[in-house]
């Protein structure tokens, strides 16, 4: 909206500003006088239209006066010249942008033509920013009767518009994130059918069925008691499509149209390949740019990538599909750029024009004066000249035609960064439906569709590269005896697999050689060293703790291995290594790297690194905590963070690199105790990552082969801590007898190491299991331990978050008095302390005991203190937890809408705490449909509870069965 001049709103209160200031809008049929002007959109206003507008049928006996004196006044706060008086009325005249009702009409109006462009995303973004314009009802305290129609219609209006969206959202796959809006839009509406439709189709794309179908079975009962009509056609097709399962609706549409196929033939080059596969948007792409040449430039696209991508068959292909754009004639060098002597140019040159016709008498010695000639040749004439294998932009220049009409394609591990103009493509590996197809069409059909599993196993252990797919597929095709199970089994040893991985004078180890032996010694360190880490990735700063240099020379290393094509750019500041070309590094650190030492020195220092910067995270997002006062000591420094954002981002996004490194820890402890205990320490220091959802099943994946090395290696100190994670792991996805096992396992071993943190945080566990479990005395007794065995270690914050754990003990045992002064008591450490995060456990246990003791709208102001902290802090398990204790809060205080959204985003939250937490939550969701009146859906919700508390044996399971006994008709 325009912010120099006046600004109006409309979608909302009345009001306007100019610039930052508020300006005063007077009385309310002052108010319904601008109101009218500013939707007439600049047209004129008689005295009799705008005195109808304001009053009605029921005008005062001095209307016009009144309204000449309104008008007064608004004219002495608006701009000049935007309130006019023309043929006896009144007019405003606003330039674009001013008006909020004339912004949200841009916005949907581009969002249509975006959608119909086929760019959802950006629909769905323009439409969210009209929505986000109005401020509550509109025209809000404006009287009159053209303030009510248009009250109506604009509301009408808005709820189209998110209609539009939320449709959007379903196209575009955001189903389970509709799922809560739109069960509080059809409790609020529950006559438009066009919601329910919505809803049937995010329920049933979210993978509840059942749910679906029993919002048609609502629905139809509604429209019938209410209006005795059936649903409309669509609703009930829908119904049908659902019933049948059919797989298009559950499939989100593509945001963006297909590529077009260019059909094109080049001529006089390689042989194209007959089972060429794939590629088909890079092949319509780099068509479209040689197309160009027949404009009034020159066209030049350069591709680059790791050796063996498949850069010169895609450029084979593209130049013969290219033919009729390039009639008369097209040049192929092979440029032999990864050789020791590559090809000059003078020489190319030479080969070109006499290729071109020109005699060997008039081909001129020097390299600028063959050049001349080769472009002076080529003038008025369209050729493709290919020039694969290039070493890098200088050899290149001197061979690129200088007309327009001509076309260059490069081919080159080099990203040609320094040719200006030329069109830039990074080859990444096959699809893994593109490799499949490639490995049935050398195999054949018959032998990978008996064993698609198998095949499939195969160009994963390729990575998806097309070089290696060929030979493993050559390999197979010509073993008439093998299975390609026997093929996946040998290339499932990765010491192995580069080895497999060569038939004929095919073979992917020396693509790759060719690549490292022109490398300097520095970049080859760097490419060694860094191949022995696990992990999808690596940070740039990560990548210099292993190499042990600074960052900024570290990166200069990197990005030459990214020019190379020997690593990745995943993204600014991140590197990640091909699959195959990891396991090439770690045999040239295996071979090259002396002394054989430092390759674990390497390791050690990126182990290091993480655990110094994820106990920066912590104490950063947990001050005063005493966690890191008990971490091992670190040789390698980590990062410092100045705010909990940051440092959660950092966390966040090395979570996949930090839990390889903890895994392969793991794995590499024979005989090196600390490197077991750095791991152990690194994992607890990072136990954020899980509750976060995205990453809980790595870190359990991480946490149990600690644990077996721990025990392994007869280290009570390690295991003891390692089983403490695990419990944790178990508690956030609701395994309650596991966690119970393993942190009764981690005190015995805490009192034998003498280990403070797992003898004070493993009974605090328990307890909470024995809450669970409905074990209420053990539970007060774990508790008890717990908070002795946190103050005689001086932590505070332990002591704090044991007090509350108990609190809710309490409440379970009746004791809600003690309850809420239990909860109080940890949140007043927490304050003292200035911790955010735990704060947000502290409100999250005294509003349990403030609902259990009926102070309910105190209860709902805590919990939703700790949502906002919770969603702060990027605690996804207990956000959802707390959205269920709100649900549990707002059904008590008889608000079933507003408990049914947040039971909805608890279960949005998918894949978190487990089955028996989304079992609690889809019993009270089933409690508040049924005060909503949809009774089939709550069964449906109900009946999805009893099976999971059933297969949990949970105590749980008699209060559902009784909510479904009480609901079969009589």
């Amino acid at each position: 909206m325009n912010a120099a001049g006046s600004r109006f709103a409309v979608l909302g209160p009345i009001r306007a500003w100019r610039g930052s200031e508020a300006l005063p809008s007077g009385t309310p049929q002052q108010r319904a006088l601008l109101a009218v002007l500013l939707l007439r959109d600049g047209r004129t206003a008689t005295a009799p239209e705008l005195i109808d507008a304001i009053w009605g049928e029921d005008p005062p006996q001095q209307a016009l006066a009144t309204i000449r004196t309104y008008a007064s006044r608004l004219r002495k706060v608006l701009d000049p010249g935007m309130l006019v008086t023309e043929s006896g009325g009144y007019a405003i005249h606003t330039p674009a942008g001013a008006l909020d009702l004339g912004v949200a009409r841009s916005l949907a109006s581009e969002a249509e033509h975006a959608r119909a462009a086929g760019d959802r995303p950006l629909a769905r973004t323009l439409l969210a920013r009209a929505l986000d314009l109005w401020d509550g009802e509109p025209l809000a305290g404006v009287p009159g009767p053209h303030a009510e129609t248009e009250r109506t219609r604009l509301a009408e209006w808005r709820l189209q518009l998110l209609e539009t969206r939320l449709d959007l959202d379903l196209e575009v796959g955001h189903h389970a994130e509709a799922v809560s809006e739109l069960t509080a839009l059809t409790a609020a509406h529950p006559l438009r059918e066009r919601l329910r439709e919505l809803l049937m189709l995010a329920l049933y794309r979210s993978g509840r069925q059942a749910e679906a179908l029993a919002v048609y079975a609502d629905t139809r009962r509604l429209l019938a008691d209410e209006l005795g009509v059936d649903p409309r056609p669509e609703l009930s097709a829908l119904q049908q499509r659902i019933l049948r399962a059919d797989a298009e609706l559950a499939r989100a549409e593509d945001s963006a149209p297909a590529a077009r196929p260019i059909q094109v033939r080049p001529a006089q080059l390689p042989a194209t390949v007959p089972d060429f596969t794939g590629r088909s948007k890079l092949v319509a792409e780099l068509g479209d740019t040689l197309a160009e040449a027949d404009g009034q430039v020159m066209a030049v696209s350069a591709l680059a990538g790791i050796g063996g991508v498949g850069k010169t068959t895609l450029a084979v292909h593209v130049a013969h599909a290219a033919r009729p754009h390039f009639p008369d004639g097209q040049l192929y060098v092979d440029l032999q750029g990864t050789e020791p002597r590559p090809a000059e140019p003078v020489a190319v040159l030479g080969s070109f024009l006499r290729a071109l016709g020109t005699p060997d008498t008039a081909i001129p010695d020097t390299a600028a004066e063959r050049a001349a000639l080769y472009r002076s040749t080529l003038d008025g004439r369209r050729v493709l000249v290919l020039l694969d294998n290039a070493r890098d932009a200088a050899q290149v220049r001197p061979l690129l035609p200088g007309t327009a009409g001509c076309a260059a394609l490069v081919t080159s591990r080099v990203r040609m960064a320094g040719l200006a103009g030329a069109h830039l493509v990074d080859l990444d590996v096959m699809s893994p439906e593109e490799a499949l197809q490639l490995f049935t069409r050398i195999v054949g059909a018959e032998r990978v569709g008996a064993e698609r599993q198998a095949a499939l196993d195969v160009v994963g252990a390729c990575g998806f590269l097309p070089l290696a797919i060929r030979i493993a597929a050559s390999r197979l095709a010509a073993r008439r005896t093998w299975t390609v199970s026997v093929l996946a089994a040998k290339l499932a040893d990765e010491r192995r697999r580069l080895d497999e991985l060569q038939a004929g004078d095919l073979a992917v180890k020396a693509t790759f050689e060719l690549g490292y032996g022109q490398l300097e010694p520095a970049q080859q360190r760097a490419f060694r060293l860094l191949g022995l880490a696990d992990g999808p990735d690596i940070s740039l700063a990560a990548a210099a703790a292993a190499l042990d240099r600074p960052e900024h020379g570290t990166e200069d290393l990197l990005e030459a291995l990214v020019d190379c094509s020997l690593l990745e750019s995943a993204a600014p500041g991140r590197y990640r290594f091909h699959d195959l070309v990891r396991l090439y590094a770690r045999a040239c650190a295996e071979r090259d790297e002396q002394p054989p030492s430092e390759r674990d020195a390497a390791l050690d220092r990126l182990l290091d690194f993480y655990l110094a910067t994820a106990s920066a995270v912590y104490a950063v997002e947990r001050p005063g905590d005493r966690l890191p006062a008990h971490l091992s000591a670190t040789h390698y420094p980590g990062l410092r963070f100045s705010d909990s954002r940051a440092a959660l981002d950092w966390l966040y996004a090395e979570a996949d690199p930090l839990l390889a490194c903890v895994r392969q820890a793991a794995v590499r402890t024979t005989g090196q105790a600390d490197v077991l205990r750095r791991a152990v320490d690194l994992l607890w220091a990072a136990k954020d990552l899980a509750e976060s959802g995205a990453n809980s099943k790595q870190y359990e994946s991480a946490a149990v082969a600690l644990r077996d090395a721990a025990h392994a290696a007869k280290d009570p100190h390690a295991e003891g801590r390692a089983r403490t994670t695990l419990t944790n792991v178990h508690l956030v996805a609701g395994r309650f007898g596991e966690a119970d096992d393993e942190a009764r396992r981690a005190m015995v071993l805490a009192r034998e190491a003498g280990d403070p943190l797992p003898s004070c945080w493993a009974p605090n566990d328990r307890g909470i299991i024995a809450l669970y479990q409905g074990r209420h005395a053990d539970g007060e007794r774990y508790l008890l331990e717990a908070i002795e065995n946190f103050r005689a270690d001086a932590n505070h914050i332990g002591e704090a978050s044991a007090l509350c754990n108990l609190s809710r003990i309490h409440v379970e045992l009746g004791r809600l008095t003690s309850a809420i002064e239990l909860a109080e008591q940890g949140i007043a450490i927490y304050d003292r302390m200035g911790l955010t995060l735990r704060l947000a456990n502290g409100r999250y246990a005294l509003g349990i005991a403030l609902t259990e003791a009926g102070r309910l709208a105190e209860a709902q102001e805590q919990l939703t203190e700790a949502l906002s902290l919770f969603h702060d802090n990027r605690q996804p398990l207990w956000e959802g937890v707390t959205h269920f204790r709100l649900a549990v809060a707002h059904l008590a205080a008889h608000r079933p809408t507003l408990a049914a959204a947040h039971a909805e985003q608890a279960i949005a939250l998918r894949g978190i705490g487990g089955e028996w937490r989304r079992a609690t939550v889809l019993t009270v969701l089933g409690k508040a449909l049924r005060r909503l009146g949809q009774r089939d859906r709550a069964r449906v919700c109900w009946r999805d509870a009893e099976s999971i508390f059933a297969q949990l044996g949970s105590a749980e399971l008699a209060e559902v069965r009784a909510l479904l006994a009480a609901e079969i008709p009589a």
